[in-house]
């Protein structure tokens, strides 16, 4: 049965890991949206190399982005989980993360598309505010679970004979 102290605890912890969680995620994001416009908007640098290619680019710097991401979530935000088998923790974290980026590059695809939005505007808002901000939460909940694990139980502290 939970005591309010465990609950509390419990919640305390699940908080931290959320807040952890949206700064590991908050630092790969700039690494992505820096690298994106800078590729295909040409921003600081004035020339945009990947100009017609904004799709492949988007793939390209959320790679480097997922290497700052699992980085971050396997050093701090998710520290006290335990991983069985860090190769197939890391195989789990770019699959499962390639499966959620699918939302923002097809809000991308249809915003360039569909809708013929072409500017740096339209493609940060449909990629890195609706599509982005669609995928982050099933993110959390897929990493916690079936990246990062269970949480680590200390081991008890044995008397000194």
């Amino acid at each position: 049965m939970n005591t309010p102290v465990a609950t509390t605890t419990k919640v305390r912890a699940l908080l931290g890991e959320v807040l952890r969680f949206l700064t590991v995620g908050g630092a790969a994001t700039l690494v992505s949206l820096v690298g994106f416009n800078v590729l295909v908007h040409g921003l600081f640098i004035g020339a945009a190399p990947l100009a017609n290619r904004p799709i492949m680019t988007f793939v390209l710097v959320n790679v480097v982005a997922g290497v700052v991401a699992y980085v971050g979530m396997r050093a701090w935000a998710f520290r006290d989980r335990q991983v069985q088998d860090p190769a197939t923790g890391l195989i789990r974290f770019f699959g499962l993360g390639a499966l959620t980026m699918v939302v923002p590059v097809v809000c991308l695809w249809v915003s360039r598309h569909l809708l013929g939005l072409t500017g740096p505007v339209a493609d940060n808002v449909a990629a890195n505010v609706v599509g982005l901000g669609l995928s982050v939460v099933a993110r959390f909940f897929v990493f916690r679970r079936y990246v990062f694990g269970q949480v680590a139980v200390p081991e008890p502290c044995r008397p000194a004979a």
